[in-house]
């Protein structure tokens, strides 16, 4: 399967870094196909105009709704020509008002065979936009990467591309290292190591990797990173314990 991701930013050039490494390597395998929108091109005025300013005052300026609904009429069209006149995709927009983005959440998306992100910018996108494509039974899901504001979403839509993608069978070389990494099973991974066993930092101090990593006893090297993810999940994140 080749899952459909649709970019809609006013920044296409901040997309670039979706042809590098694990994501660029899925796009030429043919498991990622990548269609990457300017919002501009939906305007019809010779400055190109996105935003104005918010009605009822304030600072900043909003994401006019015209755009936005040719951007997606023409989008949406696009995709359902490519893959089926019925298909559907999840439309995300990235917004600091949105639901937590998890690993949950990457999971879920990584079943989604088309994607559309929406990369607000400024004070953000005219809430009828989200209205609109509401009643025309469209999905639409707001997420956020994190209590705190960015300047746009193009930064987060590298961010959930990477998690998503990286879960889309194929993608990542040894399925095994999907399994014990962070948050995969709600708490933190483990500590790693590698050689060399025995390690002389630049100090001059001696750094000894665990003796029970060195055992070759798989139940005890198993019962140790248990231990471990529970200790480092309780120091560092205890709000995953207490779900």
């Amino acid at each position: 399967m080749t899952v459909r991701l649709d970019v809609i930013t006013v920044f296409p050039e901040y997309l670039a870094p979706l042809e590098l490494s694990l994501i660029g390597k899925a796009r030429r395998d043919g498991l990622l196909a990548v269609h990457v929108h300017d919002l501009r091109d939906y305007t019809h005025d010779r400055h190109r105009t996105v935003d104005d300013t918010p009605l009822g005052g304030g600072a900043g300026m909003v994401m006019k709704p015209e755009p936005w609904a040719e951007a997606f009429a023409a989008v949406i069209a696009d995709g359902q020509c490519a893959l089926d006149a019925d298909a559907e995709p999840l439309i995300v927009f990235p917004n600091p008002a949105g639901e937590p983005f998890s690993q949950p959440t990457a999971q879920a998306w990584s079943h989604e065979p088309w994607i559309i992100f929406a990369c607000g910018r400024y004070e953000g996108i005219d809430e009828r936009v989200y209205e609109h494509l509401a009643d025309a039974g469209r999905r639409v899901a707001l997420t956020s990467l994190g209590d705190y504001v960015l300047n746009g979403g193009e930064v987060a839509v590298l961010a959930i591309t990477e998690a998503v993608v990286r879960l889309v069978p194929g993608v990542v070389g040894n399925p095994q290292s999907l399994v014990e990494e962070s948050h995969s099973d709600g708490m933190l991974e483990y500590p790693l190591y590698t050689r060399p066993a025995r390690w002389t930092d630049p100090a001059g101090t001696v750094r000894e990797a665990p003796e029970v990593l060195l055992s070759g006893n798989h139940a005890r090297i198993d019962a140790w990173r248990a231990e471990q993810s529970q200790q480092r999940t309780a120091e560092r994140r205890p709000d995953l314990l207490e779900r």
